[in-house]
């Protein structure tokens, strides 16, 4: 192997030993392992080759185009911690990707090290600057007809791509617009032509729940002073729990309760004495369920403070003459 890394028109004087174990390609990682490969150093990139500088050569003369990394723009730096072998140094290209380099033996990498850093300093550090200059001095310099004329294809190769792509865009704006359109329209004709909420309730598609719902509509529904299902918890409370410890302050399964509640808003007929409501903090806490979900209090909030000076009063006469006047003023 030589001491010095050489440009591409020696190719038999630069056989190397490099390795890379990966080119990392946005999220992808690729080649993991160390590989064995030969490489050619020129002016603004480095090819790597797989076979000996003998079919290295061959395949060049045969037009066979190896794998290479475009220098310009490229970062270069000795990498101890990217691997536990000795002598690597990786390279950073322009696009991300990144290359690792390796050989055991000392002077040969530090050669190869300067060479690539040298190539890469000599070069601009916005590739597609560069791109530009090296076109724009063919098209100068050259004498060749050839030259101009594919150069020329290439530009007009390119137009129609982008008038392609362009009128595509403008093409799927215009048909993601005129979708939306039609999806408005629809909306809005199925919204004005959708029934109103008296309609419904009149053919009975939609009932007022119990839960949830004001006090006077359920009783004006009912056509009573009290809700069916207030009574139907009274009733049990004093026919089995008064001997309960807890009553009204222990909580009863909450699945249990939400099934009752599920069962009375239904309007389905309810039976507090069957053997699912058997435990009693079930129908305490569904009443005091019921009570919760009250839009407006049981106590009105007009009457809160005639209540508070109503349970204030020292004497049980007064105070239970003024509860009653309050509640009469209630039921009316």
């Amino acid at each position: 192997m030589p001491a010095s890394p050489i440009n591409d028109q020696h190719l038999k004087q630069i056989q190397i030993r490099t390795i890379y174990p990966r080119l990392a390609t946005g999220r992808e990682q690729i080649r993991k392992n160390w590989s064995t490969s030969w490489i050619v150093l020129s002016s603004r990139k480095i090819e790597f080759y797989k076979e000996s500088k003998q079919q290295a050569v061959s395949n060049v003369k045969t037009g066979h185009k190896p794998e290479s990394v475009d220098l310009c723009g490229a970062h270069i730096e000795w990498a101890k911690e990217k691997s536990s072998r000795k002598n690597v140094f990786q390279i950073t290209t322009a696009s991300g990707n990144e290359f690792l380099l390796q050989s055991d033996i000392d002077f040969i990498i530090l050669d190869w090290f300067h060479a690539i850093k040298n190539a890469i300093d000599r070069l601009p550090k916005d590739p597609s600057s560069s791109s530009r200059n090296l076109e724009l001095f063919k098209i100068q310099r050259s004498s060749s007809t050839e030259l101009l004329s594919h150069s020329d294809s290439d530009i007009k190769e390119q137009k129609p791509e982008h008038r392609k792509s362009l009128m595509f865009r403008l093409h799927h704006s215009a048909s993601d617009t005129s979708d939306k359109n039609r999806v408005k329209s629809r909306l809005k004709k199925f919204i004005t032509r959708r029934p109103s909420l008296k309609t419904l309730q009149e053919k009975g598609l939609i009932k007022d729940q119990v839960f949830g719902s004001h006090l006077h509509t359920v009783c004006e529904h009912e056509n009573s002073t009290v809700p069916r299902f207030v009574k139907q918890c009274i009733e049990a409370v004093e026919k089995r729990g008064l001997d309960v410890d807890g009553i009204y302050r222990v909580s009863g399964n909450l699945a249990t309760i939400q099934k009752l509640r599920f069962i009375v808003n239904q309007e389905e007929k309810l039976n507090l004495d069957d053997s699912q409501w058997e435990d009693i903090h079930v129908v305490t806490g569904a009443l005091k369920m019921f009570f919760r979900e009250l839009p407006e209090p049981l106590f009105p909030y007009s009457f809160f403070e005639q209540f508070v000076e109503a349970i204030s009063e020292f004497e049980p006469t007064c105070r239970n003459m003024h509860i009653t006047l309050y509640n009469c003023a209630l039921s009316s």
